[in-house]
């Protein structure tokens, strides 16, 4: 019993792997002290940082100096134990780019953009409140799309937020769009696109109109000359600017029309049948609350008509990117919109199907106009879905429930860190191209391998600060392993797994993974740190994701994070990342 005791405390210091060694030896000429000169040549010739120089050397070891031993000023140099430490820093030595590095100036179009759904839900879909505070979490943490549910209050003379027909309990509209004008720029200064499901009538619209307009003032873009616009501007050109999207309302003429059109939206095309939703009744009673704004929904617009025969005109300026929808055929709409830019929204289960049916179509129509996906009515516990099939399409806004903790939020995390974690990703070229044919990308299509990344883990540290000492095992230290994975294109997705590390709070594994990708700009690396448990399910004990085409080569420190994405004080890896 107090062997186990003893063995529970026991903490070995971490020592620096052969590779390290190896690396301080070479560029230390065999010294006891690695300079700065010799640490730039380092940084460009070892970890490919081409444009470093004496002074970048010279900060990171005052830096190193002033962690490892409390001192400034100058030192004979690193010594093997300060540049292993260095090298296990992520704010010094992280897998990815900090800084906002992709170009900006191309069209709104040409971006992933960081998006949320029902942004305003605290918990699950059904019985949650509504609450400012999931809205302002999410702009802090680089959201960039927010959608709101608009619904009138009881009595029909003002907005509330919510999702209708639930008994998610409601927030006034105004409290939610002062919120987003006080925090939508705290991490970034690109767009914020409101997404509005509109369920209002034309009185309640205009109001609307005017709560956006007294709170954002010159910070709403909208067409100041157009109806509505033909080509989307340039990021940098909405820097700090909001945008209101949704479904442009109505102007319902005379009773006997407005039958006619009743009738018309009741016809559904072959393919709408296909597409039809079948998962019991609690998918088709939230599919019927989603249709307010991205699909028509002819009760609401009922309700419309008896309270006025007009639309809001101020209201109706104000949509920018107008959402369309898919009445004449999922192909129709696909292929539709070559005059002016819109916006569709497709749930999960029609984008599966699009992209069965159509996926060349849905990539050209993501090249001009903007595709925006949402998760299916029955996860009302806001679960999410796997991104990558709408990514893999060039779908820009694929809104994920920001509450819906798991793997997929993992992923839509891991992309967002890419370009400095502004919300915005630059699709990769061959998204945007068209060849001579008009031929575009299909992501069904087996390409030859482009590249192959090799991943070394090399070891772990930090648990033994940010978790208690009997977290894993009462009576002995964890037992440690790593799983690792790429999420990409089918053709690209695979796993390793290390060895289990028994009884050892500093894991050294120090294994090397190849792994061949057809497509790596659109691959993820996933990173899982297991503690094996021989009785029950193995313990969580970290991860990360990270987008491919953003590593930095090199040995690097990779930081880990908890199961809700927040970011461990102390837990981290040491791995290194090479591309052949």
């Amino acid at each position: 019993m107090f062997g186990c005791f003893n063995r529970k405390f026991k903490i070995t210091e971490s020592q620096p792997p052969p590779d390290v060694r190896a690396a301080f030896g070479r560029y230390a000429e065999g010294g006891a002290h690695m300079t700065a000169d010799q640490l730039v040549k380092f940084l460009v010739d070892y970890q490919k940082e081409e444009g470093r120089t004496a002074a970048d050397a010279e900060a990171i070891m005052q830096n190193v100096f002033h962690r490892r031993h409390h001192i400034g000023g100058r030192r004979h140099g690193l010594t093997l134990e300060d540049f292993f430490d260095f090298l296990f820093q992520d704010d010094l030595n992280g897998p990815i780019n900090s800084q906002v590095h992709h170009d900006m100036t191309a069209p709104l179009q040409h971006y992933f953009i960081y998006t949320g759904h029902n942004s305003y839900l605290t918990g699950n879909q059904l019985s949650s409140d509504c609450s400012e505070i999931p809205i302002i979490k999410a702009l802090e943490n680089g959201v960039r799309g927010i959608e709101l549910d608009l619904w009138p209050n009881s009595g029909k003379d003002n907005i509330h937020v919510l999702h209708g027909r639930t008994l998610t309990t409601p927030i006034p509209l105004m409290k939610c769009l002062k919120s987003i004008k006080e925090h939508a720029f705290v991490k970034s200064p690109y767009p914020v696109i409101i997404t509005l499901e509109d369920h209002l009538t034309p009185q309640l619209q205009a109001k609307v109109a005017g709560m956006v307009t007294q709170v954002f003032g010159d910070m709403l873009f909208y067409p100041k000359s157009e109806e509505y616009l033909l080509e989307f501007p340039s990021l940098e050109a909405l820097k700090h600017k909001i945008i209101l999207s949704t479904k442009p309302p109505k102007e319902y003429l005379s009773s006997e029309n407005n039958k006619f059109a009743e009738t018309q939206e009741k016809d559904s095309s072959e393919e709408e049948q296909l597409l039809k939703e079948t998962s019991g009744p609690i998918a088709e009673f939230e599919d019927d609350d989603k249709s307010g704004s991205d699909h028509d929904d002819e009760e609401s617009d009922a309700f419309k008509q008896k309270s006025g025969n007009l639309v809001a005109p101020e209201y109706k300026r104000l949509i920018a990117i107008r959402a369309g929808n898919a009445k004449k055929g999922l192909r129709h709409a696909l292929r539709s919109g070559t005059e002016k830019v819109n916006r569709l929204s497709l749930s999960e289960q029609r984008l599966e199907k699009a992209a069965t049916l159509y996926a060349t179509d849905v990539v050209r129509f993501t090249q001009k106009n903007i595709l925006r996906v949402y998760p299916k009515g029955t996860r009302v516990r806001s679960t999410n879905y796997r991104p990558t099939i709408g990514w893999m399409h060039g779908a820009q806004m694929v809104a994920f429930n920001m509450q819906g903790y798991g793997k997929s939020l993992w992923m839509m995390h891991g992309l967002f860190r890419s370009n400095g974690g502004c919300g915005y990703v630059k699709k990769p070229d061959l998204l945007l191209q068209r060849g001579p044919n008009d031929d575009v990308f299909d992501p069904k299509l087996t390409r030859p391998v482009k590249k192959t990344l090799k991943v070394t883990v090399y070891m772990g540290d930090g648990w033994r600060l940010d978790f208690s000492h009997t977290h894993f095992d009462a009576y002995s230290p964890p037992d440690f392993y790593t799983k690792i994975y790429i999420v990409g294109v089918p053709a690209d997705a695979a796993k390793k797994k290390t060895r289990i590390i028994e009884d050892d709070w500093t894991p050294c594994w120090d294994q090397e993974f190849a792994f061949p990708l057809t497509v790596p700009e659109l691959a993820l690396l996933r990173i899982e740190v297991r503690e094996y448990d021989m009785s029950e399910k193995d313990d969580f004990g970290g991860q990360t994701c990270l987008p491919v085409s953003e590593l930095k080569p090199g040995i690097r420190a990779v930081p880990l994070y908890d199961k809700k994405g927040q970011k461990y004080k102390s837990v981290r890896l040491l791995m290194r990342f090479q591309f052949e």
